[in-house]
Parts: structure tokens; sequence; C-alpha cells
């Protein structure tokens, strides 16, 4: 997991100037002064402790990683310098009113030997009541959970404890857009998220263009597990399609469509010109519980041969959600579609303690006249249930209508 762009210490953000190497050089002792004022934290796991000399050679392995350097403004290149004047800051900053607190995360691998995992930090923020939470793994230890329990640490003890002389009242987080990783690590740990902030962070590989990034936050009253559900693309495979998550090399698939405009809205229709950002988009969907969005591909050959989708139009899915499809010309006529949605069907009537969905009752909606799409509708057991007339207007100025339809198992 990359860092959190909200990283005091190794990197700027927005509003926090990166912190230059001290003129003086630390002391040669592997727990330099200030050490002992630092607050250990442990769930039994994960420990969070003081920050020494010994982690120096980590810490710049760690800085030097590509996923590192992507997110993050750290120093390049990073040396044993920069390494050495970060702790000895951290360290030094425990012994201020004002500063930032930060943590030295120590997990145990798989042969029993404790390691260096990463950093974790709480910065102050508008106010002594408010902080900023940052963090960063270092390569060997992601996969393994142990952000996420660094962070519950840091949040309670953050909510313990008057940090900076007063009980605090919310923590902030914040990323670049893209940086999944560290967005995961602050929804498991019960973050809210609040959205896009535009053009608020500047481009770690140096661009000349500010970058997006999100924003979330959490109180003291909030749970410290999901606010709500982060869906993911499954894998399914049936006999001549899978269903499997998209990949930006799937661009390369992408057909022109051949078919009427008001058969498909027009910002969902898949378009090579416009696929990272519908991709991004469908990813954002995921993760806040609305819908999923599946790759369907030949079970062959792997090539993408459409899209398939199950979402919610009001919020995360719940008992009720949609059916939605859409497929490149050249793969229509091969029953793609109709096995497409039938796997798809399948895994949201699914329970979700089987590794489905749970819903009970799925809906879809159509142009009157697409009888293609009407037929796979029909195919998996869908059947129309309302009309609605004079919906979309056609390009001789005549109008169309659309059916609705509904599926209960």
């Amino acid at each position: 997991m990359p860092m959190t762009s909200a990283y005091a210490g190794w990197q700027a953000d927005a509003v926090t100037a990166e912190p230059q190497p001290s003129s003086s050089s630390p002391s040669v002792s592997s727990a330099p002064a200030g050490a002992a004022l630092v607050a250990v934290l442990s769930d039994g796991v994960v420990t969070l402790r003081p920050h020494s000399l010994d982690d120096a050679d980590a810490i710049v392995e760690q800085s030097s990683d590509p996923e590192s350097l992507r997110w993050t403004t750290v120093p390049r290149p990073y040396s044993r310098k920069h390494a050495l004047s970060f702790i000895e800051g951290n360290l030094r900053a425990w012994a201020t009113t004002d500063g930032t607190r930060s943590w030295a995360i120590e997990w145990t691998d798989g042969l029993g030997r404790p390691r260096f995992g990463g950093t974790i930090d709480l910065r102050p923020g508008a106010a002594p009541s408010v902080g900023e939470l940052g963090f960063g793994l270092h390569p060997a230890a992601r996969g393994h959970g142990i952000m996420s329990r660094a962070v519950r640490l840091v949040v309670e003890h953050a909510f313990s404890t008057p940090v900076w002389g007063t009980p605090v009242s919310r923590l902030h987080w914040r990323a670049v857009v893209g940086n999944w990783g560290s967005r995961r690590v602050a929804w498991a740990a019960g973050f809210t998220f609040h959205g896009t902030i535009p053009e608020s962070h500047p481009d770690p590989m140096g661009g000349p263009t500010a970058l997006d990034t999100w924003t979330a936050s959490i109180t003291p009253g909030d749970s410290r597990a999901p606010v709500k559900p982060w869906l993911a693309a499954t894998p399914i495979e049936g006999e001549r399609v899978r269903l499997r998550p998209w990949r930006l090399d799937d661009a390369d698939a992408i057909e022109p469509r051949d078919d009427p405009e008001h058969w498909m809205p027009a910002g969902s229709i898949l378009r090579r010109e416009t696929f990272p950002t519908w991709l991004h988009v469908r990813q954002e969907r995921m993760a806040d519980g609305i819908g999923i969005d599946w790759c369907v591909a030949d079970l062959e050959t792997d090539r993408a041969l459409g899209s398939v989708l199950v979402f919610s139009r009001g919020g995360e899915i719940g008992e009720t959600a949609e059916l939605g499809y859409q497929f490149f010309p050249s793969a229509r006529g091969r029953g793609a579609a109709k096995e497409a949605a039938r796997l798809a069907v399948r895994h949201a009537l699914t329970p979700a303690a089987e590794g489905g969905l749970g819903v009970r009752r799925l809906v879809a909606e159509t142009a009157a006249d697409n009888e293609a799409s009407n037929a796979v509708l029909r195919s998996v057991g869908f059947t129309e249930f309302g009309r609605e007339h004079a919906v979309d207007r056609l390009a001789d100025g005549s109008w169309s209508d659309a059916l609705h339809w509904e599926l209960l198992p």
C-alpha cells in the first residue's frame, strides 16, 4: 500500500512544506533523544513505536519504491541523510506541544522477525481539536492488513488523549485520486468519504498540473469498521465468456458503436478516447457500494467483448438493483450478452453470506425498439411491467417509448 498524500515529513501536500534535512547531525545512538516521549501503541499484532536510527535503511527503501514515488512528493533521489533527518525531526516534534506525532510501524514477518513496516503520523489540523492522518507502508509489509491496524490504533489514541491540549473531535484523511491502496485503508478503518477536491495537490511526478485529492474524516462516535461495502468485480466463468475486472489495456478492444443514440446514455458508452475516465468512475462506484461493472471477455482469448453491470441509482445497492449491459458490434449475435447477463443475475441474487450481492429484486430499462436488448432480458427471466411513452426524441423528430422490466427469483 503506497503512502497517502498527507504524509508529514516525507513529502509536501497542498498546505505543508516538506522539512529539509537538519543542519546538525543526528545522534549516533539507535534511540535518539525524544524516543522516551513517544506513546507506544500495540494491538498484539502491530506495534507503533519511536523511530530508531536502525530504521534508516528501510526508510530509504520505502522512499525509493515506485509506488511511494508515484503518490508522494518524497525527495528524489532519497538518501540515507534524508532518512536520518526524518527520524530526528519526528522525535524532536514529540517534545513540542503542537507538533506532529509520528510512529514507526513494526510487524512480525513469516519467519517471526520484527520488521520495520512504515510510518504513520498524526499532524495538527485547522484547530487543536482537529487532526490529519498520514501513513506509508514499506513494500515488504504490504498486503498483510498492517496499515488498517495501525490506523485504528492512532485513531483510538487521538480520540482518547488530548494530543494538542484538547480532545480531538475529528481526524481528516486525504490522498491523491487514484491511490486506491490508501483509500482502502481509510475505508477499512471507518472513515466517511466526503468527495473529491479538484486540483488540490502538486503532481508527485513533477508535472505542471495540480492533481485532485479524495477527502474523508472520522469522529469519536463513528464505527472503526467500513461505513459501506466496497464491491468487487469478482471473476465468474461461463461456457463462452468470463466476467472479470476491467484493465486499462482493454481499451484496445473497444469498437465504435453502430446503434441508435437513444439506446444508451451518452456518458455510459464505452469509447477508447474516454475509457480511463469511464473506468475510474466505475471504480469509484464500486468503492462506494453503488454498483459492479464487469468486463465481459471471451473465455478463450480473454479479449473484451463488452460490459455487464449491476447497480443502484439511489445510493449503495440494497434489496433492489438494476441490470445493464453493452456489447461491441463484433460480439453480438453469439450469445455472449445472454450468458453474461445470466452470470451477473446469478451473482446479484446469491445471498451475501455466499459471496453474492443478496439482491431481492432486479430491474432494467430499455428502449422499446431495442429488440436485441429486450430479448436478452427475456432470456434470463425478466418480465415487462411498464411502458413510458414518448421518452426519447429521435433524429427525425419523433419520440420512442421505454420499457421497464423486473425479475423476482
